[in-house]
């Protein structure tokens, strides 16, 4: 089974309101593990971004001006959800947002729950643990999840997170295990999944500037860990061509 975790950011709270996306980030797991694969982009959403929003985000307005429009990506990005079961904390915002974005295209491309089937973690939660707190960092205190490198809301490292939160919601794993290292000590061969797209996806690469936020960021969730994070490990493991 093919998930991808999903976490947007945006110019404001309100959709109605012509609010836009500025950053989409997903990260890919297969049969519940990270594959090290994910999708990430900022957008140029045209319009300003709204003070509460910049504060959370720490996006500014002249950082996304050289940025793609929604409209350039959509492919891309349709093609590499295509199918997957879609993760999301609070889903009735990001595709609320999403589905904005698509139907100021054209009714062709249909809506986000037309190709996928959406899983709330936050309806999740509601359910699990009632009259509590649910936000992401909630969730990720109560069930020893570690955060301490988001210090900003940031599409990509959320979306990290929620997979942890998520696998332990469903199955009592707090950290992620790949699993590899024991099956290699025992001398047991790992085979993943095979993974088949009827087309290949074109992932957009982040800049030299987005990278290097991101492994610094991947530096603070290492030194938390005491050695190499999960997604480190993952992404060292895992290249996507």
């Amino acid at each position: 089974m093919r998930q991808i975790v999903l976490d947007t950011e945006t110019t404001g709270l309100e959709v109605r309101q012509g609010h836009r996306l500025i950053e989409i980030a997903c990260v890919e797991m297969v049969e519940r593990r990270p594959t090290g694969r994910h999708y990430q982009t900022y957008l140029n959403p045209d319009r300003a971004i709204d003070e509460g929003a910049r504060q959370v985000t720490g996006i500014e307005d002249e950082f996304l001006l050289d940025k793609p429009r929604f409209a350039d990506v959509v492919e891309d990005f349709l093609a590499y959800i295509d199918g997957a079961e879609l993760i999301i904390h609070n889903a009735t915002f990001d595709v609320g947002f999403l589905d904005a974005e698509l139907a100021r295209l054209g009714e062709s491309y249909g809506r986000i729950r037309d190709r996928c089937n959406v899983i709330d973690t936050l309806v999740m939660a509601r359910e699990r643990y009632p009259g509590q707190r649910n936000s992401l960092d909630a969730l990720c205190k109560r069930l020893g999840v570690d955060n301490s490198a988001r210090d900003l809301h940031g599409g990509l490292i959320d979306a990290q997170l929620l997979a942890e939160v998520y696998l332990s919601m469903t199955s009592g794993q707090v950290v992620l295990d790949l699993g590899f290292e024991g099956a290699q000590e025992q001398g047991a061969a790992v085979a993943l999944t095979p993974v088949v797209l009827d087309r290949r996806p074109r992932v957009l690469r982040a800049n030299a500037e987005e990278c290097e936020t991101h492994e610094r960021r991947l530096d603070g969730l290492d030194k938390s860990a005491g050695g190499a994070s999960v997604w480190r490990r993952a992404t060292t493991s895992t290249t996507l061509n």
